[in-house]
């Protein structure tokens, strides 16, 4: 998903949550906008979803490419334009993220967002913040057009720092139209002393 409260997409996902940004970004600059994709037809009665711009056929063509793009469209060095529109391209139209945290009193929050909302909490971050976050380990389950990545992820503030300064869970909710594969909801949840990351998701199954 943010120191915030520890991100996810974590990285800075988190801290996108309970504090400002998350943190998808890359290192070069952002390429121009591309071509809006029409919105699908409403249902009578429902709010009709938003439009996304269309997505890189390489980054929706498998769970891997997309699980991938997730991490690199949020890092990058202090300053370094993301790509929002990538990133924005890569949710369903009602594509939600979600950071789970403890509060001072040891109580839980959990902030819901859309990616506009999350990309609104971090621009100002990673403008002076740098944040890579990169997958440690991932656990896939997949049943016909539905895919679940149980992602462990680690976050730097620059690719050389020898220890990452955040660990954690990306659960990523995947679903495929027969055309591509969208990200529905990417929730994230930080490790903390009282929670360390388990052995088993220290690696890949």
């Amino acid at each position: 998903m943010y120191r915030m409260l520890r991100t996810g997409m974590a990285g800075v996902l988190a801290a996108a949550a309970l504090a400002p940004g998350m943190g998808m970004a890359q290192s070069a600059p952002a390429a121009p906008a591309a071509p809006v994709a029409p919105a699908a037809p409403a249902t009578p009665g429902a709010t009709a979803a938003p439009a996304i711009p269309a997505a890189r056929p390489a980054d929706v063509a498998s769970v891997d490419a997309i699980v991938k793009a997730v991490y690199d469209v949020i890092s990058g060095p202090a300053g370094a334009p993301r790509d929002w529109d990538r990133m924005r391209s890569l949710f369903a139209p009602e594509g939600r993220m979600m950071a789970v945290g403890q509060r001072p009193d040891g109580s839980y929050a959990m902030r819901q967002m859309t990616p506009d909302d999350y990309i609104a909490r971090n621009t100002k971050n990673f403008a002076t913040m740098g944040f890579f976050e990169s997958e440690l380990a991932r656990t896939v389950e997949t049943f016909g057009q539905v895919a679940h990545v149980f992602s462990t992820y680690e976050a730097r503030h620059a690719p050389s720092d020898a220890k990452p300064f955040m660990r954690g869970i990306n659960s990523i909710q995947l679903v495929n139209d027969g055309k591509r594969w969208y990200v529905l909801s990417l929730v994230w949840r930080a490790e903390d002393p009282q929670l360390p990351l388990p052995e088993r998701y220290l690696q890949s199954r």
